[in-house]
């Protein structure tokens, strides 16, 4: 049973978080009760059995336990009048909203995670946390910390969205330009971290590429129009083709010249060229896009002298990345 809830939490938490915050104003305080509704659940399930739609169950109970605080904190009447419609629905549809009210909060969650006035670290702990459903100590162990320097980076994160007032939105306009480098620039840095680590003893951190894959892909699900989107998306794919020839049997990097192509993942490589055609052409591209055009000259060479393509060009703009690619092998 706790197997079972643990892995629908996983999947379901930044979606709790997003439609709790969108109540409650306060991303930390959506994640308390979002794990609330958890501990509900633990408490419930053995009993009852696992309801049929599980998420439902966990969201609609952390909008009822959002709706109570919001009415113990103020009077009804008054909340009501702020937060209108939103509460109105949120008292009285039990069931999550729909399919794209749900994506447009996931959304709202994944800027808020990184807004820029949070620390390059701090913006991808809480993204991992929040969005990305990982523990404490996995993301500690993620990024070789103390657990407890994890903990304090996400409430501190926390503390200063709530002191800057920073409102539980997507942006437009020019505010949205500026915020997507940053959002572009967390998850970039997470596989950047994985692909090749800065400290340990292993080259290759997996799990933490997989979690900035799987945030690329929401982001492309959430974001269809934004090119540099569909261009980190396909930078990512084409570079996580390679982990299997990355490393030797004695765990050593082995340099992309030497790697036997035959056993780049296939899947990946696909996945990666069908997001850098949605990218744009190449007059648009942003420099994710470029990176990946790049990675694409290489995935798409038999040999390594075939290739046509040149080492990656640095990165430019907004969107720039704060630490360097660590792409050669």
């Amino acid at each position: 049973m706790e197997s079972t809830l643990e892995t629908v939490f996983r999947m379901e938490s930044a979606r709790i978080i997003a439609t709790v915050a969108r109540i409650v104003r306060d991303v930390g305080i959506a994640e308390e009760i979002a794990q609330d509704a958890l501990v509900s659940a633990l408490e419930q399930w053995p009993r009852s059995g696992v309801p049929d739609r599980p998420g439902a169950w966990l969201t609609a109970a952390a909008k009822h336990r959002a709706v109570d605080l919001v009415r113990r904190r103020e009077t009804y009447a008054r909340k009501l009048a702020e937060v209108g419609r939103t509460l109105d629905e949120a008292s009285y549809d039990p069931e999550p909203s729909g399919p794209g009210d749900i994506d447009d909060d996931v959304l709202r969650l994944v800027f808020t995670a990184c807004h820029p006035v949070l620390s390059a670290d701090a913006r991808a702990a809480l993204t991992l946390r929040l969005v990305g459903g990982l523990r404490t100590d996995e993301i500690a162990r993620a990024f070789l910390v103390p657990e407890a320097t994890v903990a304090a980076r996400i409430t501190r994160a926390k503390r200063s969205l709530a002191k800057a007032g920073v409102e539980f939105e997507v942006p437009y306009g020019a505010a949205r330009a500026a915020r997507l480098g940053s959002v572009l620039e967390v998850v970039y840095l997470i596989f950047n971290e994985g692909y090749a680590a800065t400290a340990g003893d292993d080259l290759l951190r997996p799990a933490l590429c997989e979690d900035a894959l799987r945030l690329a892909r929401v982001l492309e699900g959430l974001m269809a129009g934004e090119g540099e989107v569909h261009g980190l998306a396909a930078l990512l794919e084409l570079q996580a083709s390679r982990f299997a020839t990355r490393t030797g049997p004695d765990g050593q990097p082995v340099l992309l010249a030497d790697q036997n192509r035959s056993r780049w993942n296939r899947l990946l490589m696909r996945r990666g060229f069908a997001a850098l055609e949605r990218a744009g052409d190449g007059r648009t591209y942003g420099p994710y896009a470029l990176q990946a055009a790049v990675a694409a000259c290489h995935a798409r060479a038999v040999t390594y002298e075939e290739r046509t393509g040149g080492p990656s060009p640095p990165c430019t703009g907004g969107s720039r990345p704060s630490r360097p690619p660590r792409w050669s092998s």
